[in-house]
């Protein structure tokens, strides 16, 4: 599974003190121990800590970029910092995120193919989110089929189909899942799927058993990415031991060590 780092996040405290400070060498110890710990890609995200969006967007990604040529997953709601972020990004791009609403697709495919950037595409328009799977995999069609009309192929495209608290909407999990194995049969080959995999624990006691368990769950349906907290060492070894099971990794005795070695994880 693709890790992608959501902790460099100005909603964590230790970010948000570093942004306000401009203390570039606390972002850099951070994205350091994210990449460490087996982030394949980081998420970038200035939160609330600053109203400069698109100055400190750019800030970041030269800050990090500084130390590490991972990719960088832009992340914000806001099309001109999306591509303040993107003109100075010159590390693999993947732009966090679009939905199925053609304001938001008119605004952010023609950034992706202007600045060769992978996209993440929510399952999700200006009526929510789908109660069930079949709606989500029509709004996944429809941001596919914008993304190749853009010249944007289906592997630079990533389908969330939005993971929800399971304290807050609990039938819906399996509706996400559902939607994870439809979604890669809307083409050959498929877009890839991602989840914000916090989501489903947001809220409530006893987050990483949830979460881990949930990733495993969401592998075993063709997941190929989450945005998650590397740190969390159980997760991680979850996620390597589903993909070996899933046959996405060849079988060692110590399989784990062996996986950690090969990414130079510690």
């Amino acid at each position: 599974m693709f890790i992608i780092s959501e902790r460099i996040n100005g909603m964590f405290r230790a970010v948000r003190n570093a942004i306000v400070d401009k203390d570039a060498e606390a972002i850099q110890r951070i994205a350091k121990e994210q990449i460490a710990a087996g982030a394949d890609a980081l998420d970038v995200n200035v939160g609330p800590a600053s109203r400069d969006t698109a100055g400190t967007m750019q800030w970041l990604v030269e800050t990090i970029q500084k130390v590490t040529d991972k990719p960088l997953c832009l992340d914000t709601p806001i099309p001109k910092t999306m591509e303040a972020a993107l003109k100075v990004c010159d590390n693999p791009k993947i732009i966090n995120s679009t939905n199925g609403e053609i304001e938001k697709l008119d605004a952010l495919l023609p950034l992706a193919a202007e600045y060769n950037a992978d996209i993440i595409g929510l399952a999700m328009d200006s009526k929510g989110i789908p109660r069930d799977a079949a709606g989500r995999v029509e709004i996944a069609l429809q941001i596919l089929a914008s993304a190749m009309e853009h010249g944007i192929e289906p592997d630079r495209l990533y389908i969330d189909p939005v993971a929800l608290p399971v304290n807050a909407v609990q039938a819906q999990s399996p509706n996400t899942l559902e939607a994870l194995s439809q979604i890669r049969l809307l083409s050959d080959p498929p877009p890839k799927t991602v989840v914000g995999l916090s989501n489903i624990s947001q809220g409530g006691s006893m987050r990483s058993l949830l979460n881990r368990t949930y990733v495993v769950m969401c592998i075993a349906h063709g997941l190929d990415a989450a945005i998650v907290d590397p740190g969390d060492r159980e997760l991680v070894d979850a996620s390597i031991t589903a993909d070996l099971l899933m046959n996405k990794a060849i079988y060692a005795d110590d399989f784990l060590k062996a996986y950690r070695a090969s990414k130079g994880i510690e």
